[in-house]
């Protein structure tokens, strides 16, 4: 684990079976994202995209599991005609024949953690954290170990969460608390934890480097097509540098920003040093389903061209 992405970068993009991160309703200001009760995947697409990562050169998906699982340990959380787990494992044995390694993602961010259903909103508290851990554990388990572990922690902020009819915002000790347990859960399970860290990072940076493990790989993003070191979420790749942050930089095609990935590839190749650039992540921050087809077709298409041009 010690040497992911010392030898091989990681070339992944980040694949939804659940979406439900966002409003507990279809909130008509963007309808796409709103809860759903009901599991919605295009199983072509799903069979499609990973197909096309392998031919791609793409090593790794991060499957953002959410409620898209009936869980044994916490069946009460998965929506309708949620994926059995026999189910994913049959998955997870069909990408890894492709050569494509599988890394579950669980969005643990108070912002977005719809799929957690009425758990969302008991945050630092007993019940909380043992459903968190159970969840860990089963899904670890499932995954045979992953060397990666998604939490998300990104954008728990009251911007973020202004259409939701509840609002969640840990500060400060609350923040460390939930989220150094669910590193350690992680740990323990003997996976690496991977985060988006622009919550603490962007907004309180002191606290960020004065209390973050360097073991928790971070995956600063930013998705515009230029990036200039004199932007501040910019400038977080080079702080995180500086610090000696393994990271693995994010990179998107959710708003058919062409040039996002390839800039992040470049950007990071050349500001980074290599021991610890990991690799990068592509989104397409889209559900699964026909009507996205162009953006993650067109987004993993995007990561293989980058891959080509900056590492052949």
């Amino acid at each position: 684990m010690n040497n992911l992405g010392k030898n091989n970068k990681i070339w992944a993009c980040l694949l939804h079976l659940s979406f439900n991160m966002w409003e507990e309703f279809i909130s008509p200001h963007r309808p796409f994202r709103g809860f759903r009760p009901n599991l919605e995947l295009s199983e072509a697409l799903w069979n499609d995209a990973i197909d096309l990562m392998a031919k791609q050169g793409v090593n790794m998906v991060v499957i953002d599991l959410g409620d898209a699982v009936k869980y044994e340990s916490h069946p009460e959380i998965a929506v309708n005609n949620a994926w059995s787990t026999t189910r994913l494992k049959q998955e997870l044995k069909k990408i890894r024949a492709l050569g494509i390694e599988p890394v579950p993602k669980l969005n643990f961010s108070a912002g977005h953690d719809t799929w957690l259903r009425e758990y969302s909103r008991m945050v630092s508290t007993e019940t909380y954290y043992t459903v968190c851990s159970d969840l860990i554990k089963e899904v670890s388990t499932l995954f045979d170990t992953p060397s990666l572990f998604h939490l998300g922690m990104d954008e728990e902020s009251i911007g973020h969460q202004r259409y939701q009819k509840h609002i969640v915002i840990r500060k400060n000790e609350a923040w460390w608390n939930d989220f150094l347990f669910l590193v350690e859960e992680v740990e323990k399970s003997g996976s690496r934890a991977w985060i988006w860290p622009d919550y603490m990072l962007w907004n309180e940076p002191e606290q960020f480097f004065k209390h973050m493990p360097k073991s928790v790989v971070q995956g600063n993003w930013f998705y515009g097509e230029e990036l200039d070191p004199e932007t501040e979420r910019v400038k977080a790749y080079l702080d995180l540098e500086k610090h000696g942050f393994d990271q693995i930089p994010t990179g998107s095609y959710h708003d058919y920003n062409t040039g996002s990935i390839g800039s992040t590839v470049a950007f990071g190749k050349k500001q980074i040093d290599d021991s610890r650039l990991l690799g990068f992540l592509q989104t397409f921050w889209r559900p699964t389903i026909e009507e996205n087809r162009d953006r993650i077709i067109g987004g993993i298409e995007l990561l293989g061209k980058a891959k080509q041009t900056y590492y052949k």
